[in-house]
């Protein structure tokens, strides 16, 4: 500041000299003084002295200099700043709902809200189904069990059950198994299966008889499809109208489909399990689904159905309210009993017999009515 003050008064008595001496005949000498020349990057102060606009000049550019570095102290004071740049980045993004026709019309069935077809890896319905026979079944109901089995990759199997034990005795087993579903073969004289299908513990239990039994290597059919692959569930339209077949259905659909995203199954559908109500029973089928021609392998419309097998007709007998106990909800009043059917046959086949002696029986009462009188000529000839 010293330094200043001394080179402004400096420059305030070289003006008044010369004012007195040019007069107006130096008055270009004047403006030539004032404007003085250019000032150049070696150039001091001290050099630039008698000159009044390059005077103002650097006192002006020394002002801002000493006003940035103000500026640039009290900003070293200050807390630091966020970058205006960053923060545009983070700002969070606008929900697809928000944003214009662009997206409406890249996605115009809003497939990207429908949480119902969004891929979930998670085990939710836990289904789990004992499946086992009792002991005593012949080959044939041992090999239906297993292909039982084979058809449901959520099963969990379990020796074969005594029949002196009491049927209550399944829900224990289904509680050490973790079973909340159970379907039992029992099978009787040899002859006659007869299948439980039950929810543990609560119930309802279906008792169905099984006839007209062909397991998968009795019938040998060309369908084949993966193993532990999800079935697709079909039945007709009977099942919607009767409330036991509603059940029945239900039933059904808990104990032999399997759930989404099951460990030991596969995350596609290549077999159909059809269930049909027929005759007052249910036939069940099993198909392939398979493609006409390898070129079609991805056209639904083009694609056709291979039985594979088992194949087997249930016949509804009671449904119980309880876990192999309890009030009977339904009973079949067309349902007869082996035992009362092979006693019917076999009076059938007695009846050619039967008829046979009524015959001759009828026929000794009509001579015995009928007979003719003596003839009191028949001695006469002899």
């Amino acid at each position: 500041m010293a330094k200043r003050t001394t080179y402004k008064k400096k420059a305030k008595k070289a003006a008044a000299k010369q004012g007195k001496d040019g007069g107006s005949d130096s008055e270009p000498e004047a403006k030539k003084a004032k404007t003085g020349p250019p000032k150049k990057d070696g150039d001091s102060d001290l050099e630039l002295e008698g000159t009044g606009t390059s005077d103002a000049v650097s006192w002006a550019v020394q002002k801002e200099l000493e006003a940035i570095r103000a500026a640039k102290e009290e900003e070293d004071l200050l807390p630091p700043e966020s970058d205006p740049d960053k923060e545009d980045d983070e700002e969070p993004q606008p929900a697809e709902e928000d944003k214009p026709d662009e997206g409406a019309a890249a996605d115009p069935y809003l497939l990207a809200d429908a949480h119902y077809i969004q891929k979930d890896l998670r085990w939710r319905n836990k289904q789990r189904t004992l499946v086992f026979a009792s002991r005593g079944v012949t080959a044939r109901f041992r090999h239906l069990c297993e292909d039982v089995k084979k058809l449901l990759p959520h099963h969990k199997p379990e020796p074969k059950f005594d029949k002196r034990a009491s049927l209550h005795e399944i829900n224990e087993i289904c509680e050490l198994k973790s079973c909340n579903n159970a379907i039992f073969f029992e099978g009787r004289k040899g002859k006659d299966l007869y299948m439980y299908m039950a929810r543990v513990p609560t119930g309802p239990t279906i008792k169905f008889q099984v006839h007209n039994i062909h397991t998968t290597a009795e019938v040998r059919l060309a369908g084949n499809c993966l193993l532990g692959s999800r079935p697709v569930l079909y039945f007709d339209d009977n099942f919607n109208h009767s409330s036991f077949l509603k059940l029945i259905k239900e039933m059904i659909i808990q104990t032999m489909g399997t759930p989404r995203n099951h460990p030991k199954s596969k995350p596609f559908h290549d077999h159909v399990m059809s269930f049909y109500y027929l005759d007052r029973k249910i036939w069940f089928r099993h198909y392939q689904i398979n493609p006409e021609t390898p070129d079609f392998v991805d056209d639904p419309e083009r694609q056709q159905l291979t039985e594979i097998g088992p194949r087997m007709v249930l016949e509804p007998m009671r449904i119980m309210s309880g876990s192999f106990a309890g009030n009977t909800l339904y009973l079949n009043p067309y349902y007869w009993s082996p035992t009362k059917l092979r006693a019917f046959h076999n009076r059938q086949k007695a009846m050619p017999y039967v008829r046979r002696m009524e015959k001759k029986e009828a026929l000794e009462e009509f001579k015995k009515e009928n007979q003719a009188p003596e003839d009191p000529t028949e001695d006469v000839f002899k």
